[in-house]
């Protein structure tokens, strides 16, 4: 199937739209480049995690609504947030299409995820002289599975640490613990401040030990966190979602495979 005759619905959370633009042009651009025909409707919102979370499911319908009539003619809807990703898959209901949107949420995909499993991208040429530390998001890991959890006796793997290492010139550093939380959770760092900064103050350790530059991951709302620590530290490591050093390296297009 050559992926460019399909729709590629572009999902970009709030939080990115408003604190980290350059994340959602970053996937426009990357998913572009990978020959992929993206629409972005203007229009879009939360997905309704926030409420959903806190407990107000009911008051999330119509963000529900709202993404159902925006993306249900979409052959896949692609998102740079594996949180917001996960609770679309598994709460989408759009009022009287529960059974339209059951179809809908398994179009959904994080951006790793769609680019490993769907477009099965191969090679990427790519440059980012960096030692990079890699954050794997808990939603990401234990909710989409985009890489194997510790606590398992099971082969390991990881979808985007398989995408960073065709980064030329990147060094993916070792971290004592690999798949620890952030701490973030959403709304627990209101509902719980104090442990959610420990908890980053802790991730954020793990990579400074092992001399990190960059932190990056798959959903940015882990990273915000963990970048408001560094910030309020004053350190010089810096934050960088995986879709802007996968853009920002990509130096011609790549052919879609042909399944």
């Amino acid at each position: 199937m050559n992926y460019s005759s399909l729709k590629i619905g572009l999902f970009i959370p709030c939080y990115v739209d408003q604190f980290y633009p350059q994340v959602g042009i970053a996937t426009l651009e990357l998913l572009e480049k990978l020959g992929c025909r993206v629409t972005f409707p203007t229009n879009q919102t939360c997905c309704g995690q926030p409420m959903a979370n806190s407990g107000f499911e009911h008051l999330a319908r119509p963000c529900d609504n709202l993404f159902f009539d925006l993306f249900s003619d979409c052959d896949y809807v692609v998102s740079p947030s594996g949180s917001c990703v996960l609770h679309i898959k598994e709460h989408l209901k759009a009022d009287n299409r529960a059974d339209e949107s059951k179809v809908l949420r398994k179009r959904v995909y994080e951006l790793v995820e769609f680019l490993t499993d769907i477009l099965k991208i191969e090679h990427i040429e790519a440059e980012f002289p960096y030692r990079v530390g890699l954050h794997q998001g808990c939603h990401g890991q234990r909710g989409l599975h985009l890489s194997q959890m510790s606590e398992l006796n099971a082969a390991p793997f990881s979808k985007p640490v398989f995408l960073l290492k065709q980064v030329k010139g990147l060094e993916l550093i070792d971290l004592d613990r690999t798949d620890e939380c952030c701490g973030f959770g959403g709304t627990f760092c209101v509902s719980e401040e104090a442990v959610s900064v420990k908890m980053g103050k802790d991730r954020v350790a793990d990579h400074i030990r092992h001399n990190a530059e960059y932190i990056t991951g798959s959903d940015m709302s882990c990273l915000m966190h963990l970048g408001g620590i560094l910030k309020r530290s004053n350190s010089n490591v810096q934050i960088k979602h995986i879709a802007e050093i996968l853009n920002s390296a990509v130096k011609k297009q790549i052919p879609v495979p042909i399944a």
